[in-house]
């Protein structure tokens, strides 16, 4: 048999992402529901699965999960079950974990991920409610593991999508699209460091052309979307190697390991009856009113790709810089904000993008926390299109503006920032300049203009960035002219 290569093959990947609701407490019961706090201190009867204990559902749970159901395109289940999934794991008290089996709350969705090549539809298997389990702690030290229970019955959602992804990128992208799509419906801080959102990646490979899918192997202990498609691509680069020296590939659970970039074999996958699902005998199941469904859709917020098109045709901005704002819904708030102060669209848009960008991501702050009013980060611009300050001056301005909160005027007066176009005082250290770079000088005379740049950098930076580069560039190429 020939060897098969890469261009023989088709990936073929599912995703399995729990997401943890921001509900102010747990799915069963009254427990307070945040990341964080000393271990075992956000626990009850009911999350410990004591005896006697009763769970009920939290009715915020249930509309979150409606949001996003609405959001994927799913269909709405009117009947709301739920079942116990039953193993033992130290991380899980009862020894079962509550969740949904036959009656998921959602089905037959999907999603248009933003991608490269465009949108790429992933069709949504189904979505289903259901409690998270504790956070074991292993300690190399004393070579025990701990069990935090603060996590145990907070309110998962798992979306489950359909062997629709055929590549470690499309993955990502998909993983990219959806977050994003959550984050606009605040039903999740969405942050994979503190485990708020989670992925499980299921992958196998076939011949292209073939419809029966290969052996899948899942792969856990995946904390960032690159960990994603690396582990993807591992892993598809190792199913393919055992195919060509003709060896069986079980279908088994494997974790990837960050530090050597590799996936290692944990455990053989499980099939749902390993589980022993039955019904939930301590919650009733019920019927969710249409009218009631039809409420949170009316209550959707505006979803990202329908703030793109809008963007797009009410500012006439180019799509790179629209796709850049919607990447988070304060950010495209402030732009629009701003745009009731200044009709200047594009220039808001290389101001967000470039500087005020920067420096959030140096600050490590989301756009929600910025300092700067909207009408100041437009004066800003102002004064910076008008000639009162460089634009090397405005950035400076609009770190001290994140800094203080203060205006861009008082920050200008306060540092003296305004920008030198006298012809006087530029003389004078033009004069300077050209003394102390006389071979510079030289070599402009001698035809090589792109070194005239190097003369108005060093009298920018003799002005302490004040001057104004656009003059200073038209005295020097005057003054060389008539010498």
């Amino acid at each position: 048999m020939p060897e098969l290569t890469q261009q023989d093959l088709e990936i073929v990947i599912g995703l399995e992402v729990h997401l943890q609701f921001n509900t102010k407490t747990k799915i069963f019961c009254g427990c307070a529901n945040y990341f964080g706090g000393e271990p075992n201190t956000r626990t009850c009867p009911v999350c410990e699965g004591l005896p006697g204990s009763l769970p009920v559902l939290n009715r915020s749970a249930l509309d979150y999960a409606i949001r996003v159901a609405l959001a994927l395109n799913c269909e709405v289940s009117s009947l709301i079950k739920f079942d116990r999934k039953n193993y033992y794991y130290p991380d899980l008290p009862k020894g079962y974990q509550i969740s949904q089996y036959d009656h998921p709350i959602a089905r037959n969705g999907f999603l248009m991920a933003v991608t490269d090549e465009g949108p790429r539809k992933i069709r949504i298997h189904r979505a289903h409610l259901e409690e998270d389990a504790g956070k074991l702690i292993h300690d190399n030290t004393d070579k025990c593991s701990l069990v935090d229970y603060n996590r145990t019955g907070s309110p998962l959602l798992e979306i489950v999508t359909e062997p629709d992804i055929r590549s470690p990128q499309e993955a990502q992208d998909y993983l990219t699209t959806l977050k994003l799509t959550l984050q606009y419906l605040q039903v999740s801080t969405c942050d994979m460091e503190k485990g708020s959102l989670r992925c499980d990646a299921n992958i196998s490979i076939r011949p292209k052309g073939d419809e029966k899918l290969g052996t899948k192997t899942e792969i856990k202990n995946l904390n960032s979307f690159k960990a994603v498609k690396a582990a993807l691509q591992f892993e598809a680069e190792r199913q393919q190697k055992m195919v060509n020296l003709g060896e069986r590939i079980i279908q088994e659970t494997r974790l990837w390991n960050e530090d050597s970039q590799m996936t290692v074999s944990m455990r053989s996958k499980e099939e749902a009856h390993d589980y022993r699902y039955f019904p939930e005998p301590d919650l009733v199941p019920f019927t969710v009113d249409e009218a009631v469904v039809e409420e949170v859709r009316q209550n959707l917020p505006e979803l990202p790709e329908d703030k793109f098109e809008r963007l797009s045709r009410e500012y006439d901005i180019p799509a790179y810089d629209t796709r850049i704002l919607i990447q988070d819904p304060a950010l495209s708030d402030f732009f629009e904000q701003c745009t009731k102060s200044l009709n200047e669209y594009k220039k808001i848009c290389n101001w967000i993008a470039g500087p005020l960008l920067s420096e959030l991501n140096t600050r490590k702050i989301p756009a929600a926390e910025i300092r700067i009013q909207p009408e100041s980060f437009t004066a800003l611009i102002k004064k910076v299109e008008d000639g009162t300050v460089s634009n090397l001056a405005g950035k400076t301005i609009l770190t001290a503006m994140l800094d203080s909160g203060d205006s861009p005027d008082k920050i200008i007066t306060d540092q003296g920032l305004a920008q030198v176009s006298d012809d006087s005082a530029l003389e004078t250290i033009i004069n300077d300049v050209l003394k102390e770079n006389s071979s510079v000088v030289a070599q402009i005379k001698a035809g090589k203009e792109s070194a005239m740049g190097f003369l108005v950098g060093q009298t920018m930076k003799k002005s302490r960035g004040k001057a104004n580069p656009k003059k200073v560039g038209e005295m020097i190429k005057r003054r060389l002219s008539n010498e």
